[in-house]
């Protein structure tokens, strides 16, 4: 960022949690589960948040010829899942291990998007961001296929990938990265207004930019408009408060000069503005 240190605020931390919650695999169709087969009642598992099991029904699931490479893609999410609760580093290698044993061509097209969700996370989680990113950039593009909820997710996972790779990069390059997140975030915010990703990494990529009165605007316009987000807003809105408060405030704060009454001064004044447009934008 020109001109000042950054307090590094990342995704990684965020209050929303939306890069760490799962993507939810395919839907399964309104059946009894009775007439479901293996791999459903193991998407099923996952979908509710139940790894272990899924876990183990996946890896029986595989026995079977025709369910191998479905149940290989669950296998590898539920141990991604596994690794981000336990950071055990056996489940990250048995999900690329599982990744790396599908046939993408025997899954169906929304498998198939799974399957590149998959691969994103694997490689986040490894460390490796760019790479990252521009698998989760492939899977925006399947967005009809994976559904709006997921779409949001696999945002945060992209957005945060370039985030987390802007941090090591050098200025010219880092410029570009925000920029980048800057442009889809702001596109995808005109099309679908009720995006709290967009929403909240706009503020980001601004304030990345070192636009910092653009970045507070686009926080104040963020809060504003968040009862358009599917939870009416509760999740942007403790995320924005926590970036406002720990990031954005230093920032201006570093900017107001050398004097410590100075940025005493700036930063209550700052705090008060931002507690005004949440006593005046809060439901009552």
């Amino acid at each position: 960022m020109p001109g000042c240190q950054r307090t590094q605020v990342h995704a990684l931390q965020r209050v929303r949690g939306c890069v760490w919650a799962g993507v939810a695999l395919a839907a399964l169709l309104a059946a009894p589960a009775a007439a479901q087969g293996p791999v459903d009642a193991v998407r099923q598992l996952y979908n509710q948040g139940r790894y272990d099991a899924a876990v183990k029904a996946a890896a029986e699931a595989r026995a079977d010829p025709a369910s191998v490479d479905a149940a290989s893609l669950i296998l590898g999410r539920a141990c991604l899942e596994r690794f981000r609760q336990s950071e055990d580093r056996a489940d990250l290698v048995a999900a690329r291990e599982a990744l790396r044993e599908v046939r993408p061509g025997r899954l169906s097209r929304r498998d198939q998007a799974d399957y590149l969700v998959g691969l994103g996370e694997s490689l986040y989680l490894e460390e490796s961001y760019g790479a990252a990113a521009q698998v989760f950039a492939i899977a925006l593009a399947r967005s009809a296929e994976i559904g709006s909820r997921a779409s949001e997710r696999v945002f945060d996972w992209w957005a945060t990938s370039l985030d987390r790779q802007a941090q090591t990069s050098e200025a010219a390059e880092r410029e570009m990265l925000y920029i980048e997140i800057l442009v889809r975030a702001e596109s995808t915010a005109g099309r679908e207004p009720g995006s709290a990703a967009a929403a909240y990494w706009i503020v980001v990529a601004r304030r990345g930019l070192g636009e910092l009165a653009k970045a507070w605007d686009a926080a104040v316009a963020a809060w504003v408009r968040a009862p358009l987000a599917e939870d009416q807003g509760v999740a942007l809105r403790a995320d924005l408060d926590r970036f406002v408060l720990q990031g954005l405030i230093p920032d201006r704060v570093r900017l107001a000069g050398a004097a410590d009454r100075d940025r005493e001064r700036t930063a209550t004044a700052l705090r008060a503005s931002w507690e005004a447009v949440k006593k005046d934008w809060s439901p009552r």
